[in-house]
């Protein structure tokens, strides 16, 4: 392999250095310094997603991670983990190298070549952080890579890894599959996800100003702030009728309109939204009217539940609503790819008794809005820690 086609932007070339016990306390101890620098980087501050980063590596946080996995069993890391991030959420790849790390292992991280300002702070910080001596042993242990599409260097580092971790659409995961791993190697995919909300119309309607506002911030949060680009974003509103559908609908998007001021939409945006708005006219039959907030929003609305739900997706400010009666008449459209569902108005409890009660193939997070994108060591039904580790015992 020509190693000069690969950019190393944080740590080295990895010399095969010896598992770890999961949550050892030398890597607990780098993702508390890490995040103490994270939180206090000027240029860091202007990142939401940057700071979410910085919270979920608090000493606190990893604490309690650490205190609910471990068990009677001893366990160690298998050795390598070769991840390949996803190209549309910029602090991915960080939070991939922390599961690997966490679960006791070296780790290759390979970034999307594409420019993200995040990406250059974070492994400036780790860079720095590497040339300390307290820290040598993490750098060991790191090497997060750049480099272009190339079936030979997935071929080498897929040859030597011993977990093999895959975050993107399912074109890039038949692309790494064809570079065989080592028969006990293991294998996470994060493949394409759809994810949907639930809200409650009365809920809305019997809300206090500062209710709605605050549950409006959070929806932006979940949606405009990636583009609606996250596996966990909501491009689907289903609306439990419960009374005064017709004002609880125009109070929430109204709401979500006054929030979206403040999002960047680019004349490209606008254009790709628009395109993407007109080609669901014209190829949908079930589409019953659109509403539309200048070109910061625009809101489709469905007269009755598609068999396919996954084919609704938008982008920069597209949404599909619709109403049902139950959570039933929605759970039996929840195929595989389905993940997140987002609430508001209705208790987490209710959502679970529902899915419990119908089975469906979907759904592996039910989060309040404002959480779709707290990302975790359970992620798409995985336990990535216990999967990226292995027991030790009789």
């Amino acid at each position: 392999m020509r190693i000069d086609s690969v950019r190393y932007l944080a740590g080295r070339e990895l010399e095969d250095p010896r598992p770890l016990t999961p949550y050892n306390d030398i890597v607990c101890r780098f993702l508390e310094e890490f995040s103490r620098r994270l939180r206090k980087d000027r240029e860091a501050a202007a990142y939401p997603d940057l700071m979410t980063l910085a919270f979920f590596c608090r000493k606190a946080n990893i604490q309690k991670l650490k205190e609910d996995f471990l068990d009677t069993k001893t366990r160690l890391g298998r050795g390598m983990i070769f991840h390949i991030a996803p190209s549309n959420v910029p602090v991915n790849f960080m939070f991939s190298y922390i599961f690997g790390l966490l679960s006791g292992n070296a780790n290759v991280v390979r970034v999307s070549s594409k420019s993200f300002t995040q990406v250059d702070i974070i492994c400036r910080v780790l860079n720095q952080m590497f040339m300390e001596a307290e820290f040598q042993d993490i750098l060991h242990r790191t090497a997060i890579v750049e480099y272009e599409r190339n079936r030979e260097i997935n071929d080498y580092y897929s040859a030597r890894c011993d977990g093999r971790v895959i975050w993107g659409g399912d074109q890039t995961i038949a692309e790494l599959r064809q570079s065989p791993i080592r028969p006990r190697c293991v294998e996470i995919v994060f493949a394409d996800r759809f994810s949907f909300g639930v809200i409650d119309s009365r809920s809305i309607v019997d809300a206090s100003e500062e209710e709605i506002n605050h549950l409006a911030e959070q929806f932006y949060n979940d949606t405009y702030l990636m583009d609606q680009n996250a596996c966990s974003t909501p491009h689907l509103i289903f609306w439990k009728q419960s009374g005064k559908m017709k004002e609880a609908k125009k109070r929430f998007w109204d709401h979500v309109f006054q929030i979206a001021q403040k999002y960047d939409l680019a004349d490209i945006k606008v254009s790709d939204k628009y395109v993407m708005l007109s080609e669901y006219a014209m190829e949908r039959q079930d589409i019953c009217g659109v509403q539309s907030y200048g070109n910061l929003l625009y809101v489709v609305d469905l007269a009755c539940v598609p068999k396919d739900i996954t084919s609704l997706r938008g982008k920069f400010g597209l949404f599909f609503e619709c109403k049902i009666d139950r959570l039933q008449d929605a759970m039996e459209h929840m195929n595989e790819t389905v993940q997140t569902c987002a609430y508001y108005g209705i208790e987490q409890e209710e959502i679970v008794k529902a899915v419990l009660e119908n089975s469906p193939k979907g759904i592996d997070r039910i989060v309040p809005f404002g959480s779709t994108l707290d990302i975790g060591v359970i992620w798409d039904g995985y336990d990535i820690v216990g999967q990226l580790s292995r027991i030790i015992g009789g």
